[in-house]
């Protein structure tokens, strides 16, 4: 917690919030700048004392739900409520969630990127959209939401109840990716609070995958940032790639992008997966 940062910027978004904004009348006899610390007390729900031991630097850390209800009071933007949370020493709420439809600008970089596999994910999983290598190299096990929350374009969902997909991978890393897999899954429900879109999917595949319900139990966590993947493709053998993951600001989407190591095989087989998948699509 930053005490002084915390009470200066406080004190400065009280007073260039002006009375009209909030409903209250200026009169002619008002001198503060912006609103009497009196009116915010009252607007967030608070002590008048209260609120000047915040302005003052003296107060205790105040909770999130004191922090929520004075964003709320003060009308603070989602840049000024996150900067609020980090100053008291609290982690921001999650951003407006992008759901599972794409942004524009996102498919769009996903369109420019030719050279390497890119897909589109969703935090729980569900694949949103892919470019033209990622098919030819995972194939159509798994293809891309066409509806909201459609459990069979969801990955995770596809790895623990169709065996086709394990196809892709050597039978070795096959613990490794159940893990990593549902590890990543139980950080994404947790940034999520449990919601019933992330709530129902673990009760399915729980119920589906002794499997999946054995690893869940673990309780393990890690985020999905970086990692190396090994895929078997038919026609031009193993491929060791990297895997980059790239985060919308709300983390509930996600580019990934599948690249090869520098001076490795898996450079010159990508190339020729790139021919083999123009070949295919022309036919």
């Amino acid at each position: 917690m930053d005490r002084r940062e915390l009470a200066d910027f406080i004190r400065r978004c009280r007073e260039r919030l002006r009375p009209q904004e909030v409903g209250l009348a200026a009169g002619p006899r008002r001198r503060t700048p912006g609103l009497r610390r009196e009116e915010v007390a009252i607007l967030a729900g608070m002590s008048a004392d209260y609120l000047m031991r915040l302005e003052q630097a003296r107060s205790p850390q105040p909770s999130p739900q004191v922090l929520r209800s004075l964003g709320q009071a003060l009308r603070l933007s989602d840049d000024e409520r996150d900067h609020l949370y980090l100053l008291a020493g609290h982690r921001p709420p999650a951003g407006r969630p992008a759901g599972t439809h794409v942004r524009p600008g996102l498919r769009y970089l996903l369109d420019q990127v030719t050279g390497v596999p890119a897909q589109v994910l969703s935090d729980l999983g569900d694949l949103l959209a892919q470019n033209a290598l990622a098919e030819t190299l995972f194939g159509d096990v798994c293809p891309p939401m066409r509806h909201d929350h459609d459990q069979d374009h969801n990955i995770v969902w596809r790895w623990f109840n169709d065996p086709r997909i394990r196809l892709a991978h050597p039978v070795g890393e096959h613990d490794y990716l159940s893990r990593v897999y549902v590890a990543d899954l139980r950080a994404a429900v947790a940034r999520r609070g449990n919601d019933p879109v992330a709530t129902s999917l673990v009760q399915r595949m729980r119920a589906g995958s002794d499997e999946f319900a054995e690893l869940w139990d673990r309780h393990e966590v890690a985020v999905r940032r970086q990692s190396r993947l090994l895929v078997q493709h038919p026609t031009v053998g193993l491929l060791e790639l990297d895997c980059e993951t790239l985060l919308t600001p709300a983390e509930d989407q996600r580019l990934v992008l599948l690249t090869a190591p520098p001076g490795s095989p898996t450079a010159g087989n990508l190339e020729l997966l790139r021919v083999v998948g123009r070949e295919t699509f022309a036919g």
